[in-house]
């Protein structure tokens, strides 16, 4: 499971925000920083993710492909 799970974009991602009800498409540029907030989801292998205090929708494969999941400190095996 992807949720609560940081990663740092190594490539730009388009994603969904909703925005007064309607569905918009935004750039995710590389070098940012997003978090998993849920999902993916089932039925469209979509998630939720904050990404500069916006909950955008990305493509789960997008976000595994493209990202670089980011270690939490003070965390080791």
């Amino acid at each position: 499971m992807l949720s609560g799970k940081r990663f740092k974009l190594e490539i730009s991602t388009v994603g969904v925000e909703i925005v007064s009800g309607k569905r918009v498409a935004v750039t995710v540029p590389a070098g940012d920083t997003i978090k998993v907030v849920s999902g993916p989801r089932h039925t469209d292998a979509m998630m939720d993710v904050l990404w500069e205090g916006r909950v955008v929708m990305l493509f789960a494969i997008d976000v595994e492909e493209r990202g670089t999941e980011i270690a939490e400190k003070g965390f080791s095996m």
